[in-house]
């Protein structure tokens, strides 16, 4: 673990926070820029929403979400809050909360850093380095915010739950950003359903297995009394109608269980990938994938990005997260096939 920096507060030129993967992507290009699963909304999602804007006249209801999310994880209803977004939800938590000390566990999402800053609070960085995995001494003991990803964008490394129940104590706020953790089956290490944790929130999207970026959905689950005061610091109706049907349609027993079966394809997807990266000379895989994307590292290049978007196929730069540098890519599993292209590419370029 590399130590953190002294933080002003103020953004840093040197990261681009606010970049995201989905300016990697243009015409002609193959996307494995973004982590939104290919083929995505299903047909029946697609179908569902469709038929969901019959209720646009009236103002958006989140009851019915509240509680089918509530079932989904053994909590209730109270203790969930839909945001348009896990990027939402970052935002209202910088707005309600007030941390005297708040660090961010890099690399990761930037959103949380960003909406952290914007809204004025200090932040220290947690840097982990080596294999990426996070050990809880590497959090100061007076950290009374951190917030952490699990699976890790863009790492892709899964940190196992004790770990992050660890970070967990009285006077802190724990912030476990889940938006990835439907891509893993079974959901191992979620924390989603821990009740007994003091200060946990957990984030949840349906942005990446269901392939619903533009519909902007995601959910909150936390004590009643924060979730009061991200409701308080959430703008009215922020989630629309349509968005809080997905809610609903996602956290049934049969999306669930398709969810998790496109987590196991995902896996012997993301396996074939690995196996081809490994006979290929001058690239890295960074820690232990567990996710739908892969950190790549291409010691003493960084002009593969570019090189590849010449050939046609779009990546995720890595130099705009802290604790990276312009040598790695994000690289989101697709099918074999066209794995088996990206790879060809990336060995014409390395050679």
């Amino acid at each position: 673990m590399t130590p953190a920096p002294t933080d002003t507060g103020i953004a840093p030129a040197d990261f681009d926070l606010a970049h995201h993967g989905d300016v990697e992507v243009g015409p002609g290009l193959v996307d494995l820029a973004v982590n939104v699963r290919a083929g995505t909304p299903p047909r029946w999602l697609a179908d569902r929403l469709v038929a969901s804007l019959g209720g646009l006249a009236a103002y958006p209801d989140a009851t019915a979400a509240r509680a089918a999310a509530g079932d989904a994880h053994g909590r209730d209803p109270a203790q969930v809050w839909p945001v348009a977004g896990v990027a939402e939800a970052f935002v209202l938590l910088a707005r309600a909360l007030r941390p005297r000390r708040a660090v961010v566990v890099h690399p990761q999402f930037t959103e949380p850093e960003a909406a952290l800053r914007a809204a004025g609070h200090t932040v220290e960085r947690v840097i982990l380095d080596g294999d990426l995995t996070l050990d809880p001494r590497d959090v100061p003991e007076q950290a009374d915010l951190v917030v952490v990803g699990n699976p890790t964008n863009p790492t892709s490394v899964l940190h196992p739950a004790a770990t992050l129940a660890a970070l967990a104590r009285p006077g802190r706020t724990l912030v476990v950003d889940e938006a990835f953790a439907d891509t893993v089956p079974g959901e191992p290490e979620s924390l989603a359903a821990r009740t007994d944790l003091p200060g946990l929130v957990v984030l949840r999207s349906l942005t990446k297995t269901w392939g619903l970026a533009g519909l902007r959905v995601g959910y909150v689950l936390a004590d009643e009394d924060l979730v009061a005061r991200l409701a308080a610091a959430a703008p009215p109706w922020s989630v629309s109608t349509p968005a809080l049907d997905a809610i609903r349609a996602c956290t049934t027993t049969a999306a669930l269980a398709e969810a998790d079966r496109a987590a196991v394809a995902l896996r012997a997807d993301r396996d074939h990938l690995r196996a081809l990266l490994a006979e290929v000379a001058g690239v890295e895989v960074r820690g232990t994938p567990a996710s739908s994307f892969l950190l790549l590292r291409t010691p003493g290049r960084t002009d593969v990005r570019e090189a590849l978007r010449d050939r046609g196929w779009a990546v995720r730069r890595g130099d705009t997260f802290p604790g990276l540098d312009g040598e790695h890519l994000r690289v989101a599993v697709r099918d074999r096939t066209t794995s088996d292209g990206f790879v060809a590419a990336l060995a014409e370029v390395l050679a």
